[in-house]
């Protein structure tokens, strides 16, 4: 083997090792430039009064099916990621979106799931904390008026201290 072979072998051999490195490093940027902004309008690219259809032509959503079982004709769909949650839609046709739940995948003003609700109070100094459902469903209510950054409202797990649900612009309980 020549020199010059030689150092074309090595060239090429570290040109592919290097190549090799960035496929890695670029995942964790794309999954934390993957957050979704939660508005009082909606969240990311699925806003409130949009139809089922429309919905389903932009891949957002997966298909229609049975909501909550306490109203006849209720309909809901899961949010297909980076999203994590679901929407739930009107009882007529077409169907658009009434409120979108999210576990995930999504932030409003920094303040995503795990949050505490100082972080929260932070994020929107108006902020109201509702105490009224801890006993019942285990979680505290923390609401954002519509004056102070959207309607949105944060279920915080009473245990954890941690928010486990971001509804916009309510939190639908069905049990």
């Amino acid at each position: 083997m020549t020199l010059r072979s030689l150092i074309r072998t090595t060239s090429a051999t570290a040109a592919l090792g290097a190549l090799a490195l960035l496929p890695a490093a670029a995942p964790g940027e794309a999954v934390h430039a993957a957050a979704k902004k939660i508005r009082s309008t909606g969240v990311g690219q699925v806003k409130l009064g949009m139809t089922a259809k429309e919905l389903r032509e932009r891949h957002l959503i997966g298909p229609v099916h049975e909501g909550c079982n306490l109203g006849p004709n209720t309909r809901s769909a899961r949010l297909r990621a980076p999203l994590k949650g679901q929407v739930n839609f009107t009882l007529t046709s077409p169907r658009k979106v009434t409120d979108i739940t999210i576990t995930g995948g999504a932030k409003a003003r920094g303040v995503g799931i795990g949050a505490t609700i100082a972080q929260i109070k932070a994020a929107f100094p108006k902020a109201k904390v509702d105490h009224s459902t801890e006993d019942v469903f285990r979680i505290t209510l923390v609401r954002i008026p519509k004056d102070g950054g959207g309607r949105i409202k944060f279920a915080v797990d009473v245990d954890t201290k941690k928010v486990t649900l971001i509804g916009v612009p309510f939190i639908a309980f069905c049990e």
